[in-house]
């Protein structure tokens, strides 16, 4: 159960309505990371328009949830790690395969996607602060600064969602259940 109130359009704070039809015309159901947002107006807006600034970027939706995933998977957020594994495989067409490497924070199959997975790590582990190393070799990879920094527009996304779940708690929505993801699985799943 939510620590924090889920709500709906119609018991939201007026200046969360807006928002909260426009995540449920986006989604068919309204997702519980955006439900507990809705208690403050400001924190659900700055979700919203980041994630639309994020898509604009020049990233491919597979390296941004990557990205999201990756994140997610550091921070512990099972909720987000759900709802971004759908978005992989449903709308980024990821391979499953590619995507549990993900979720299991291990090397991945795809180069130049394992590539923006590690400098994610790298970025979170360093508050930004990445060795010239880790930038090299993300260039290397294909990158340019401008994605370099997009990756920390992708990481300061998931810190935003991924923090307020875990303060929430939140529980995940049924349409996400197939996609449920456990740190301590995943801990396992990498030690074996």
């Amino acid at each position: 159960m939510s620590r924090l109130p889920l709500n709906t359009i119609e018991t939201a704070p007026e200046a969360s309505r807006p928002f909260l039809q426009k995540a449920l015309a986006a989604n068919g159901f309204l997702p519980n990371l955006v439900a507990s947002l809705a208690n403050a107006p400001v924190a659900l807006e700055t979700y919203l328009t980041v994630a639309e600034i994020n898509a604009r970027s020049g990233l491919t939706l597979a390296e941004r949830e990557v990205v999201q995933i990756t994140a997610a998977a550091v921070h512990g957020c099972g909720f987000c790690v759900a709802g971004h594994t759908a978005v992989a495989l449903k709308k980024a067409q990821l391979p499953a395969a590619l995507v549990e490497q993900v979720r299991a924070q291990g090397a991945l199959s795809d180069a130049r996607l394992d590539a923006v997975a590690v400098f994610t790590r790298a970025v979170i582990a360093s508050r930004g602060a990445v060795s010239d190393d880790a930038l090299a070799t993300f260039r290397r990879a294909g990158f340019s600064d401008a994605n370099a920094l997009e990756v920390v527009l992708g990481v300061s996304l998931a810190t935003l969602c991924n923090f307020a779940n875990n303060l929430a708690r939140n529980e995940l929505n049924p349409q996400l259940e197939a996609y449920r993801w456990d740190r301590q699985a995943a801990s396992d799943t990498r030690a074996a």
